[in-house]
């Protein structure tokens, strides 16, 4: 019933041991019920091994009707579970009760905002985002800037990484950079909704395709990543946050003779907003906060530099492979067979068979 990006999670909080299962139950939408039954399953390792795998092709038998449940909370929120099931079966459902059950809890709208103000425990959360600028330099050129922004809630500690496009493998690479400057990873990675994260979600917010690169990738990590919902203004809001204030506080402040002054000027502006000026949000220094915080982050499970994007790849009747525009050979047994093409820092390995 739910994806590995979920299940993830889930056993990322109940390891931090900082909720309790109801309180994980609310976060990530479920029921306690299946909080329970995810913290005994194995500990998911990577996307590869996915709980889930083996249902895919075989549907719930309560798909049919998920619109017809998804309209009826939306009427009527306090509907009982046990309601549902009742009108679903004059309907003509003829499946389990609990198959029911998981389906309202998933679909139920939420009593309140997923995230309404970025606050919270030391360790527990990072916002991630990618912005857009229009710079003007002072020979009177301009040119559009886009960078990758990190920042921890509870200190305040920012990475911000001028990046050439807002791709994949860009977002993993700078994702990974940030979390190894920070030394860790918080328990919860909060993100926009870009193509490179999440492909298809439904209306309350649960993701139905994850982008396969970036579900590995964060696996190989150990991120816990979790999305923002369309239409939820406040915590959409909390997330592009960060953006404006990377805009407001440096790029708008300042002028730039080009763009060599402009990554001297940002390296110089995160030390001072980092390490020597007061936070706005908490009046003290992040530095102070970090040092509290830092010891709180749970390590990397993999040095980013060995970290390896994966692609689906087809080797063609040549026995080449082509990514990217780029042609890689192989062995002429491997022509026409299906194959993953696996991309680190400095190198390409692919594997068919």
């Amino acid at each position: 019933m739910f994806d590995t990006m979920t299940r993830f999670r889930v056993q990322v909080l109940l390891q931090g041991g900082r909720h309790t299962q109801a309180e994980i139950a609310e976060i990530t939408g479920m029921s306690e019920r299946n909080v329970r039954r995810i913290m005994e399953e194995a500990p998911v390792e990577s996307a590869e091994r996915s709980p889930d795998a083996a249902r895919i092709g075989r549907p719930s038998k309560t798909e049919p009707f998920r619109d017809s449940v998804e309209k009826l909370l939306a009427e009527e929120p306090g509907l009982m579970s046990l309601e549902v099931l009742r009108r679903l079966r004059l309907s003509g459902y003829r499946g389990g009760k609990t198959a029911v059950y998981e389906l309202v809890a998933a679909l139920r709208p939420k009593k309140t905002d997923f995230v309404v103000r970025f606050e919270g425990l030391a360790g527990e959360f990072s916002q991630h985002d990618f912005g857009t600028v229009i710079v003007r330099f002072m020979d009177g050129t301009s040119t559009r800037v886009k960078f990758f922004a990190s920042r921890l809630k509870y200190s305040r500690k920012a990475a911000v990484t001028l990046t050439p496009n807002e791709q994949v493998e860009t977002l993993v690479r700078t994702l990974a950079d940030h979390l190894q400057e920070w030394g860790g990873v918080p328990l919860r990675c909060v993100f926009d909704r870009p193509k490179t994260i999440a492909l298809k979600w439904r209306k309350n917010g649960e993701v139905t395709d994850w982008n396969m690169t970036f579900l590995h990738a964060a696996m190989e990590l150990g991120v816990a990543a979790e999305v923002c919902w369309p239409r939820r203004p406040r915590e959409k809001g909390s997330i592009e946050k960060i953006v404006q204030w990377v805009k407001g506080s440096f790029f708008k402040q300042r002028r730039f003779q080009d763009m060599e002054d402009l990554r001297t000027q940002l390296a110089q502006w995160l030390r001072e907003i980092n390490e020597e000026r007061p936070s706005d949000a908490t009046g003290v220094i992040p530095a102070v906060r970090f040092a509290e915080e830092q010891p709180r982050l749970r390590p990397l499970r993999i040095d980013p530099k060995n970290l390896a994007l994966r692609f689906p790849v087809v080797v063609g009747p040549t026995a080449h492979a082509v990514f990217d525009t780029n042609r890689y050979a192989l062995p002429a047994e491997a022509a026409g067979i299906p194959g993953t093409l696996f991309l680190y820092r400095d190198r390409v390995r692919v594997n068919a068979s």
